[in-house]
């Protein structure tokens, strides 16, 4: 949207920030004032009417008091699960106010499918479509609504008092307190308080009936669970009794010590069998090697060597055979000495291989006594380790089954303890909400609020008078005054007409002529100066007057300048507006009279085409061509138009408007000036942009604008003042008539 065409709204000055003039602002709504006026007085009117029509509606509210939680007495709400939690549990008791059941209710006890207020059947319009009251929405009467309709059913009547009922329920709490107000809005003040008390009234007996209704139904879950659970304790405690008698079974934390502990020395003993077979083992496998080899390899066994007699055996037989080697370097084999000497080894090697023999023995009696200890003492320990395991095996058994009595006494026991409790509390009414106030009939309604609906509707209506005032302005792409002119089209203004009201066509083009009215005398008076002293040195003697689109007064303003100059000099009015000519008509020539076509197209002579007016001569367009451009872009037009400027100080031609035809173009190719005629408040800018555009790309010396059919009052309101002048010198209408 172009921000420049808003009323107001400035960014030609010199400033980098866009203003906004809000004296022009003003001026703009000032300048529709009474339109404004008359739109905010219609609109109250109107709201007066139609709020003092509208049922007032009553509220009628009572207070409840809802807490967190409800009077504990023994626990007994952890059965039913009634404990609250806050916030939520308030918002849950607010939408419990709201529910279906309640309303329901509450229109039963009140008989509200009977009042008139909610019964279809007792309503005002009696073409109502029952179906359409009946789903909420209020149908247009068509043809077919006209019809009978089938009478809804009692149940349907009720379902949709019930959801009307539901609409007009308002639940709000206080602040940051537990009282909540329950409210009613009924055109009925009367019946609109009994509403609210027996809505809350009536949720205050569901909650009690509800925790009744909940304390009855644990009760008998609890006891038929509870026969469940006994039947489970039974079995379990016949069950552990079965498994100690099975296993004979007293103390089995007495039998699984005694086993460990003999298991443990039987470790250590056969630990100990291990080391000495070992050892054993290691003589036995020396001596088994050697065994083969003879005594004397055996002896020298460090397992047999350790034995004191085989040493002590093997020191006498090593002295032995010394003896004898000493002998038989003195004697002979068969010497008494050499013989008992012999005798004595032979003696000596005899022990030492029966002791060599028995250690071995001996050696090999201690490996395998010392290997059956070990084997002994294993199969004892693995005998024990089962022993064990089973003994472990029925200590796990055992302690599954003394869980599961001791799990299921503990539920029993539990719910025992809970259904002795609810037993006892059973007729023990408690609830958690209670009213705090009662609702009272209400004295005024809450809607319509009457006078802030006018005040508002009349701000509004204000409002908008004011938004369509500056919307229309914003539209108005229109010429309102000479500083618009001369910013937005660089010319200059030659003068301003003002606006002659109940004035015919041929009146204007001859009213300064005949001097009736001194304003637009001196106004077209202003034009002429201005004409003359912009050609002081090089005068204009052919002047082209256009404008825009037809109906902007071009013919009339050339018309009367060509008076105001013939004043002075020797002016010719020329028609060449070939295609809706007026000059004849204004000055009331004859029908038929010649003029610049028959000219041009040589049917007639110049002195037949000039007629005589008052002070000036004239030349109509004579008979309308079919080709008016053509005739103006001949050579015998530019030789006409030569030969007229030699004969006339001023010539004076009324053109076509340039938006229509290109008449206007043609004809500033052969003018000394051209002047632009812009309507007042009527010819849009774009249009006038357009036109001087075409003129100026032509190389048309456009000399200025001239601001027609102004009114002087109205462009005050703009911020223009053009009054001041005239009233100074004495020509507006109110000084002459003084």
């Amino acid at each position: 949207m172009d921000m420049s065409k808003f009323p107001g709204f400035n960014n030609s000055g010199t400033g980098s920030d866009d203003e906004i003039d809000l004296l022009a602002l003003w001026r703009s709504i000032y300048r529709r004032k009474w339109s404004i006026i008359t739109l905010t007085l219609v609109v109250a009117m109107l709201t007066v009417l139609v709020v003092f029509n509208i049922t007032p509606i009553y509220r009628a509210s009572s207070t409840l008091l809802i807490e967190n939680k409800s009077a504990n007495v023994v626990s007994i709400e952890q059965v039913y699960g009634i404990e609250g939690a806050g916030s939520e549990y308030l918002q849950t008791q607010f939408e419990l106010l709201k529910s279906r059941a309640l309303a329901e209710r509450v229109v039963r006890q009140l008989a509200l499918d009977t009042h008139p207020e909610f019964d279809p059947r007792q309503q005002p319009e009696p073409l109502l479509n029952w179906r359409g009251w009946l789903s909420g929405i209020k149908p247009f009467i068509m043809p077919g609504d006209l019809e009978p309709q089938t009478p809804p059913s009692e149940a349907e009547i009720f379902d949709a008092v019930v959801r009307s009922f539901r609409e007009r329920i308002t639940v709000a709490p206080q602040g940051k307190t537990q009282l909540v107000q329950v409210s009613v809005d009924m055109a009925d003040a009367h019946t609109a308080a009994m509403a609210a008390n027996a809505l809350a009234q009536g949720y205050i007996e569901s909650q009690l009936e509800a925790k009744l209704n909940m304390t009855q139904t644990a009760t008998s879950w609890m006891n038929e669970q509870l026969g469940g659970l006994k039947g489970k304790l039974e079995d379990s405690e016949a069950r552990l009794q079965a498994f100690m008698e099975q296993e004979n079974l007293v103390n089995l934390g007495g039998i699984t010590t005694v086993s460990a502990s003999e298991l443990s020395n039987t470790g250590e003993r056969l630990t100990d069998a291990r080391r000495e077979r070992n050892a054993a083992e290691s003589m036995y496998n020396q001596v088994a090697a050697m065994k083969s080899a003879g005594y004397m390899r055996l002896a020298s066994v460090p397992a047999v060597m350790a034995d004191p007699v085989v040493a002590q055996f093997k020191a006498a037989e090593a002295t032995a055979s010394a003896r004898v080697q000493e002998l038989s370097r003195r004697y002979g084999a068969k010497h008494p000495a050499m013989v008992a000497a012999q005798s004595d080894l032979n003696s000596a090697r005899a022990s030492l291989r029966a002791q060599v023999e028995q250690v071995v023995a001996s050696i090999e009696n201690s490996y395998q006594l010392a290997l059956a200890n070990e084997r002994g003492l294993q199969s004892s320990f693995e005998q024990n380790k089962e022993q064990i395991q089973n003994i472990s095996r029925n200590e796990f058994r055992l302690r599954e089954l003394q869980r599961e009595v001791e799990t299921n006494r503990s539920l029993y026991d539990t719910f025992m303890t809970r259904l002795k409790e609810t037993t006892a509390t059973q007729d023990l009414e408690t609830v958690s909400a209670r009213i705090v106030d009662q609702a009272v009939v209400p004295s005024q309604p809450i809607k319509p609020k009457k006078s802030l609906i006018v005040a508002l509707a009349t701000l509004l209506a204000l409002m908008v008078g004011v938004g369509l005032a500056l919307l229309l302005e914003m539209l108005n792409n229109t010429f309102k005054g000479t500083e618009e002119i001369e910013n937005k089209l660089n010319l200059p203004v030659l003068g301003i007409l003002p606006l002659l009201k109940g004035k015919q066509n041929n009146n204007v083009a001859k009213l300064f002529e005949q001097g009736g009215n001194k304003p637009f005398s001196e106004a077209v008076r202003t034009i002429r100066t201005s004409l003359v002293l912009s050609g002081i040195d090089n005068p204009y003697k052919v002047t082209v007057v256009t404008s825009s689109v037809p109906g902007e007064g071009k013919s009339s303003v050339a018309s009367n300048l060509a008076n105001a100059l013939g004043q002075m000099e020797r002016v010719l009015l020329v028609d060449a507006d070939m295609r809706r000519p007026t000059v004849a008509k204004n000055y009331e020539f004859p029908v038929g009279t010649p003029g610049l076509a028959n000219l041009i197209a040589g049917t007639a002579k110049l002195d037949e085409c000039i007629q005589q007016a008052d002070g000036i001569d004239v030349m109509p367009a004579g008979t309308v061509p079919p080709n008016p451009l053509e005739l103006l872009s001949s050579d015998r037009f530019a030789s006409i138009i030569k030969v007229l400027a030699d004969k006339y100080d001023r010539v004076i031609i009324d053109s076509a408007p340039t938006q229509a035809v290109s008449d206007a173009l043609v004809l500033s190719r052969h003018a000394n000036a051209v002047i632009y005629v812009v309507k007042s408040e009527a010819t849009s800018i774009p249009h006038v942009k357009a036109g001087i555009g075409k003129l100026l790309q032509m190389g048309a010396p456009v000399k200025g604008v001239v601001l027609n059919q102004l009114d002087v009052k109205k462009a005050a309101k703009y911020g223009y003042s053009y009054g001041g002048y005239y009233d100074y010198y004495g020509y507006s209408s109110t000084k002459a008539e003084a």
